[in-house]
């Protein structure tokens, strides 16, 4: 299989420095399933194009393996287009080959790495698991001019039809990390198969490579899932984390920032954010809890106010994103508290619609203006994951009140307060659901207005409290 590269950015041998490649030799590194070659067809002044040839060894392949589908086994195994078509096998000789590339480094020409340069990106072949159309729905969002012509399954046979590979031209103004970045993602997502075993490691791989680009795709659902071999848990951990890049944990800061856009910070009170933490932690030192967890608690806001209080033993954050984790570590400055402070704190990371057995054996756990932002077929997971398995003895929980909204004059009529919202609930549907959920686990449920109350609109925001009910 080959793909070639070539620009006309000038001089066009930089194109070398960024590869680590030497454009005066060719060059051939070993790759687990076969052997990659590296060399210029051409290298001048004025265009430069490199070229990636990956041998596949089909045979050694079979061989290698053991249990169904070893040696012995179908034609199939043996004879096949692996070693021509680009697939996952591409994807990984360039992570392998042109890995210091990808990854975005170059001591000598550091000016150019985030530097547009004219790309063209050639692959004779290339399977395209959805045809043309989902080809070019994968690359012209990123900027790409697509051409593509659909080879036949045999020339001198028209009534066989036509295969499923492509001869296609990539053509855009990227910084080469970037479009080294597009294609070890999308080339296996178009072939929609990969030749190893996926586990929780290519979710991070995923994320990695599609950093800046894959939270605001259109196809995100397509490319998560194909990436990832349609394995479900998988999927939904990297949406979870794809759609907090795109649109962070609603801190105060962030709902601010959603608010001036849509022409509400004058009209946004400046005092909810801490009104509603305020609330919270007085329902958790109510409860007289000694372990609490803080559940999607983003950069910290909360956690931050119950390090002091030495009531609470044993704090535990957790949010899907490692982003996040990281600026709540830093705003938190645990390495600058008391010992006795932070050895009470953990911060995890995870989804809260998967079960974890670190959630057990806790007195308490709040989710703060966390809920409207799952999906609501996932609240049932949610439910589960919390209320049947987890099961700490009280439960504080806010969303916002959809009611509250026409406060907002600006606000368009159906718009909710946070592009990453996918429900707002009035208060009779919250109550109706928070009911139903306490009644089905064992727990009794009473509500709280948090913010300034409108006689008939209620309050901005309304929690939930949840205890465990005696058996």
């Amino acid at each position: 299989m080959l793909v070639t590269l070539t620009t006309t950015h000038r001089p066009a041998t930089d194109l070398g420095y960024l590869l680590h490649k030497n454009p005066d030799r060719a060059q051939s590194f070993p790759v687990s399933f076969g052997v990659a070659h590296v060399f210029y067809p051409e290298a001048g002044e004025d265009r430069c194009t490199v070229a990636l040839l990956v041998e596949v060894d089909p045979v050694g392949l079979v061989r290698g393996r053991r249990g169904p589908g070893g040696e012995g086994g179908a034609l199939e195994q043996y004879v096949n287009d692996r070693p021509y078509a680009a697939s996952s096998f591409l994807s990984v000789a360039i992570a392998e080959v042109f890995g210091t590339a990808l990854a975005g480094r170059c001591k000598q020409r550091a000016e150019l790495v985030d530097t547009p340069l004219p790309l063209q990106v050639t692959l004779p072949a290339l399977s395209c698991r959805g045809g043309e159309d989902f080809l070019r729905r994968l690359f012209e969002p990123l900027g790409y001019t697509v051409t593509a012509r659909r080879w036949p399954l045999d020339e001198t046979v028209p009534d066989w039809g036509d295969s499923s590979c492509h001869r296609v031209e990539l053509t855009a103004q990227l910084p080469l990390h970037a479009v080294l970045g597009h294609l070890y993602v999308l080339i296996p997502v178009l072939d929609n198969a990969k030749h190893y075993w996926v586990g929780d490691d290519e979710v991070d791989k995923l994320l990695r490579h599609g950093e800046g680009w894959l939270a605001a795709h259109p196809e995100r659902l397509a490319i998560t899932t194909r990436y990832l071999r349609h394995r479900s848990s998988l999927v939904e951990s990297a949406l979870d984390q794809l759609a907090d890049e795109s649109d962070p944990h609603p801190d105060e800061a962030t709902v601010a920032r959603d608010a001036e856009e849509a022409g509400l910070e004058a009209a946004l009170p400046e005092s909810l954010h801490d009104q509603r933490i305020g609330a919270v932690l007085s329902a958790l030192k109510a409860s007289g809890a000694a372990s609490v967890l803080d559940l999607g608690c983003g950069e910290g806001r909360l956690l931050s106010l119950l390090l002091p209080e030495k009531q609470f033993a044993r704090i535990v954050g957790m949010d899907v994103s490692h982003r996040m984790l990281e600026i709540a570590r830093d705003r938190l400055r645990l390495d600058r508290r008391p010992a006795a402070q932070a050895e009470r704190l953990q911060l995890i990371h995870g989804s809260l619609t998967y079960w974890d057995e670190r959630l057990n054996g806790f007195d308490a756990a709040a989710l703060v203006e966390v809920i409207e932002h799952l999906d609501p077929p996932r609240l049932a997971a949610l439910e589960r994951v919390l209320l049947e398995c987890a099961r700490p003895n009280c439960v504080v929980l806010t969303t916002p009140n959809r009611e509250y909204n026409v406060k907002w004059e600006t606000l368009p009529a159906g718009k909710f307060r946070h592009r990453d919202h996918r429900f707002e609930w009035t208060r009779s549907e919250f109550r109706s659901w928070a009911e139903s959920v306490a009644l089905r686990w064992g727990y009794a449920v009473k509500f709280l207005p948090v913010g300034p109350e409108d006689p008939a609109l209620g309050a901005p925001t309304q929690m939930g409290v949840f205890s465990l009910s005696a058996s």
